[in-house]
């Protein structure tokens, strides 16, 4: 695993990873915390970004030290400083503070757990700095997944998949030949309405979509695996995570959530991954890194218990949203990160009451339809396509509004 270029050993306590963590007061962000408090000889909070949830981030930094904190608003990170006084945590904010989180000194692993594409430039900081990163924030990938694998492979830095999904593909792979695979297989809980008619999808409300049936997620990722652009997203991310094309990726609905992934060989064996639904599994992969931790504190999968595992495929028609994302990763290009930058405009309409649940994969389809996609070499290259898909998507959700469609 490479270590950071500027890793500081002075500041560590003994052998302890340096973990600095961006999301830190999101689902992800918050189970990784804990786990570090449980296992507090392994682990070193270096680094924390919080967002605008300044008053979680003081209990954080009271509980863990670290060394720099990150916070969205000027004025936030100012009446912080104010607070905290002259011995503690250095405080910044910003795009400059989530860069500045991702690449203090002394961190081994950068857990990448922000939601959207504002994770991209950060990581990618992390990446060229050499640091390695444990990948949460699958719209990295998405957005810019070819410039990803190109920096780290340049810088040395290992990505370590968070999702459930990939982690279960990456431990499936271990110690095997790449050109052996002949497929991959992501699996979907399905979301809560895997059995709604097309009429009733078109009147969920806000509080049903949030009901996820297996996972505990925050509210943007909830409603993706609602709509099964989650799924969508994560096939996009397999594709760069794995050097995978798009035709050796398949999904499969599996509401039980206990089988992962799978990772079928040319030779028709398949290795599935298999565990209870708790994201301290994953997480706690990532963060030990080649080592496993003792989770015994987790329940054990009963498969007698579990009874019936079933998988069924998703159908496209109900869920448009899976198939756009195939189409946006056979297109290439910028197309991934317009069809990721439509739909959180789209969900975050959706979340704000503005328009109905159905009316998230015709946002998303209206800018792919109005998009060409292009190659691309640079962040800024991609940050446009970014922003011209948000600009589109609003004035196209306003325009459906305004014309009395909710």
């Amino acid at each position: 695993m490479a270590a950071a270029a500027n890793s500081s050993e002075g500041q560590r306590s003994g052998n302890a990873r340096g973990v600095s963590i961006l999301g830190a007061t999101g689902s992800v962000g918050t189970t990784a915390l804990e786990l570090i408090a449980r296992f507090g000889d392994r682990f070193d909070v270096v680094a924390l970004a919080a967002g605008r949830r300044v008053e979680r981030l003081k209990d954080l930094i009271e509980r863990f030290r670290p060394g720099v904190v990150s916070v969205a608003e000027a004025a936030d990170a100012a009446e912080l400083a104010r607070t905290l006084g002259p011995d503690g945590p250095q405080v910044v904010h910003g795009s400059q503070g989530l860069e500045a989180v991702a690449t203090a000194p002394g961190t081994d692993i950068v857990l990448s757990a922000l939601v959207g594409a504002v994770g991209l430039e950060p990581t990618l900081a992390a990446i060229d700095a050499g640091i390695d990163v444990g990948l949460a924030n699958k719209e990295v990938m998405v957005v810019g997944g070819e410039l990803v694998r190109r920096r780290a492979t340049a810088s040395g830095s290992t990505i370590l998949p968070v999702d459930s999904e990939h982690n279960a593909i990456f431990q499936a792979l271990h110690g095997r030949e790449r050109d052996h695979v002949r497929r991959i297989v992501l699996t979907a809980s399905g979301g809560p309405f895997r059995e709604h008619s097309a009429e009733q999808l078109a009147t969920v409300t806000r509080a049903e979509a949030l009901a996820h049936p297996t996972w505990d997620m925050g509210d943007k990722i909830t409603i993706d695996s609602a709509t099964l652009m989650n799924k969508g997203l994560e096939v996009i991310e397999a594709r760069w995570l794995f050097d995978t094309g798009p035709d050796a990726i398949d999904v499969v609905v599996h509401p039980q959530s206990i089988v992962h992934s799978m990772v079928e060989y040319r030779d028709g064996t398949v290795v599935a991954v298999m565990a209870i639904p708790d994201m301290t599994i994953p997480i706690g992969h990532v963060l030990s890194y080649p080592e496993l931790l003792d989770l015994g504190h987790l329940p054990r999968l009963d498969l007698a218990a579990a009874g019936s595992l079933t998988f069924f495929a998703p159908d496209p028609q109900r869920f448009p949203c899976l198939r756009l994302a195939f189409e946006a990763l056979r297109a290439g290009g910028t197309m991934p990160a317009v069809a990721n930058a439509a739909n959180e405009v789209a969900v975050a309409r959706f979340l704000a009451g503005d328009i109905g649940f159905i009316e998230i994969a015709d946002i998303v389809g209206a800018a792919m339809a109005d998009h060409e996609a292009r190659p691309y070499d640079r962040v800024d290259e991609l940050l446009d396509a970014d922003g011209w898909a948000r600009e589109h998507a609003t004035a196209f959700a306003t325009r459906g509004i305004a014309a009395g469609v909710r």
